[in-house]
């Protein structure tokens, strides 16, 4: 059916953390640039984060709308006013903010009865267990999003229901089974919800059987990355699996680059200015994400490594957690008074795809988050993996093993959130080390970034008209267009 005949509505529900929301509004503006109306619901903080490249893909001509939900902080015992989770004072207030998203459900469904026109379908993150409820109440289509790659779905999965990981002691290495490729983890490098010990269990298994009633399934990565992973997990679910990614090419000029997420706290024409007073590829950009709770003592470790490669460097350091332990540091040591004319640092909000699109970008020292990870991918720079928490190792595991387009720093076990007074893990030196093997000029390192060039270039080709994301977001589309029309749903 010619999909200009009938204008599908979508709904969005983004979970309210950056690394959930952030994919999932370049997702809408993917619909939206294929005609599709979209609606994104979210709480007043999320949408004011959201309002400079929301609004600018409005002014454009995109049909998107942002409707807001009271979210109900104090009635949960969380602090006014805390919206997302990236702003939570403790990560021990998690369960509060989940008690939280659950009094959003009433409220929801109230709004999705003076919806207009009529949602056809539901885009939601996995998080939000209940809203299959309320996609069934008013008979709409729900697809589920979650954030990963198929590689590290299928691995999750495999794990799970083969318990492996239940027959090791600790430190000891196992093989996840089903794979073609071997690929071997310790039981402290899982995510949290593969740990026995993880108190929301029961919130776990929600998410599941949730998902496991969906329509479908949307997945921000591409099938050339990860073929065999995306063919074999396909296979795993019963429901149909659109990968659409890399979706933050959607973000073409400089400014959805900067303004991507929110606003920068940095003036981004100083930051490109200062990218482009060096080489190509000869500067390292280092970034934990917006969740990461590295202690100072660790900062600091990192950050004397950085000064010690004598390498140019652009450094982002994370608002908020022991902010002044840091801040009193920088100012005693002299450091950000020494590294002046070597590095630059950044406190808080960075534009990253902007930054990592730069020329001078030769390598990316990043937590391996899956939206980081694919950021770096399609920028076409090797990486440099510190992973923290999460599934972080599994997504190192896929650049250093797989891809071959990352060097680990070291890390070997995963710091739960919430549990992050650990002092130092990595010493200066071996980042220091790591950061000469990821720069190395010579046949291993020229390699590498031939790797990472090659794949920047297929990411690209994947998103554009012929492309395999494209032609699967055509196929969704079509999908619930075709059930939106059909004379059963009249």
């Amino acid at each position: 059916m010619a999909l200009n005949s009938f204008q599908p509505h979508f709904v969005l529900i983004p979970f309210m953390c950056q690394g959930h929301l952030i994919p999932l509004i370049d997702i809408a503006r993917l619909l939206a640039e294929r005609n599709v109306i979209v609606t994104i619901i979210t709480t007043p903080q999320n949408a004011a984060r959201l309002s400079i490249s929301i609004d600018h893909a409005i002014e454009s001509g995109l049909p998107i709308r942002v409707l807001q939900l009271h979210f109900p902080a104090a009635e949960a015992g969380l602090p006014e006013g805390c919206e997302t989770l990236d702003n939570l004072p403790s990560m021990h207030l998690m369960s509060n903010f989940y008690s939280a998203l659950s009094m959003l459900q009433q409220p929801l469904e109230t709004m999705f009865e003076e919806l207009k026109p009529r949602p056809c379908c539901i885009i939601h993150d996995r998080n939000f267990t209940w809203i299959a409820e309320i996609a069934s109440k008013f008979q709409i289509p729900r697809i589920s999003f979650d954030g990963k790659s198929c590689f590290t779905l299928l691995c999750c999965h495999n794990i799970s229901t083969s318990k492996v990981h239940e027959c090791v002691s600790d430190g000891e290495p196992f093989v996840v089974p089903g794979l073609s490729d071997r690929i071997e983890f310790t039981t402290g490098q899982l995510p949290g919800n593969l740990n026995p010990g993880f108190n929301m269990k029961e919130t776990a298994k929600k998410i599941i059987a949730a998902e496991e009633e969906a329509y479908g399934l949307i997945v921000n990565s591409f099938e050339e990355l990860e073929a065999e992973y995306v063919e074999s997990y396909k296979k795993l679910k019963k429901q149909k699996v659109w990968c659409v990614g890399p979706v933050s090419l959607c973000n073409k000029d400089n400014f959805d680059k900067a303004q991507r997420g929110k606003e920068a706290l940095t003036d981004e024409n100083q930051c490109l200015k200062w990218l482009d007073s060096w080489p190509p590829s000869s500067v390292i950009y280092v970034c934990f994400g917006s969740l990461n709770r590295l202690t100072p003592p660790q900062l600091i470790e990192l950050g004397l490594a950085l000064e010690a490669s004598n390498r140019p460097f652009i450094w982002v350091i994370r608002g908020g957690y022991k902010k002044g332990e840091m801040e009193k540091w920088l100012a005693e040591d002299g450091f950000e008074e020494r590294i002046k004319g070597q590095g630059l640092l950044i406190r808080g909000w960075a534009p990253q795809v902007l930054i990592l699109s730069h020329p001078s970008i030769g390598g990316f020292l990043t937590h391996s988050g899956w939206n980081s990870t694919l950021e770096g991918i399609c920028a076409g720079v090797p990486m440099l993996t510190w992973p923290l928490f999460a599934e972080q190792f599994l997504n190192e595991k896929l650049l250093v093993q797989i891809l071959k387009v990352g060097v680990r720093v070291g890390v070997e076990v995963v710091v739960q959130m919430g549990q992050e007074e650990f002092g130092v893990l990595v010493k200066r030196e071996d980042v220091k080390k790591a950061v000469e093997s990821l720069m190395d000029e010579g046949e291993e390192g020229e390699d590498r970034r031939k790797r990472a060039r090659k794949l920047a270039m297929v990411a690209k080709k994947a998103v554009e008209e012929g492309g395999s994301s494209y032609f699967n977001m055509t196929l969704l589309i079509e999908d619930i267009v075709q059930q939106a029309t059909s004379p059963a749903s009249a």
